[in-house]
């Protein structure tokens, strides 16, 4: 296991109790670099959304636990926040929750000369995803796509 993914763990392990006593989902959990900067983000929603609120009170928590545990060597931000509309879908429950809505797939390689495609989810199995495009059935095996991810319909 790699660091990155033991502080993601560690994290999960703390932020969980916390997000689910306030009634909160704690949809995700990562350590990223971006520009030179480590970051430890945890993404929580609800039903009808996430506040600043809660953020600003989930925040504060974790934060007082991770001063006391210590576990990060690295200097890093911590942000916790919506995961937005546009969220990956990454876990079980993220496909579950997404059957019959419209996603977005992008693929590593082209397939038929294009890497995006849209439709409705309609089935998953830890290999594969099927969407409806259009009345067109298609399957992709999962290490395929680069990015899954539910659309945002105008």
């Amino acid at each position: 296991m790699s660091r990155r993914e033991e502080y993601e763990q560690k994290a999960e392990a703390i932020l969980t109790p916390i997000v689910e006593s306030r009634g909160f989902e704690l949809v995700d959990v990562e350590y990223v670099k971006e520009a030179g900067c480590w970051y430890l983000r945890g993404y929580i929603d609800k039903p009808g959304g996430i506040t600043v609120n809660d953020c600003e009170d989930v925040s504060r928590a974790f934060s007082d636990i991770l001063d006391e545990q210590d576990f990060i060597e690295d200097s890093y931000i911590m942000e916790i926040s919506s995961p937005g509309l546009d969220r990956p879908l990454k876990k079980e429950k993220d496909f579950k929750r997404s059957l019959g809505k419209l996603v977005e797939i992008r693929t590593y390689r082209p397939i038929e000369k294009q890497k995006e495609f849209c439709g409705i989810l309609k089935a998953y199995d830890s290999n594969s995803v099927t969407i409806d495009e259009d009345g067109t059935e298609r399957t992709f095996d999962k290490k395929d796509i680069a990015l899954i991810r539910l659309a945002i319909e105008f």
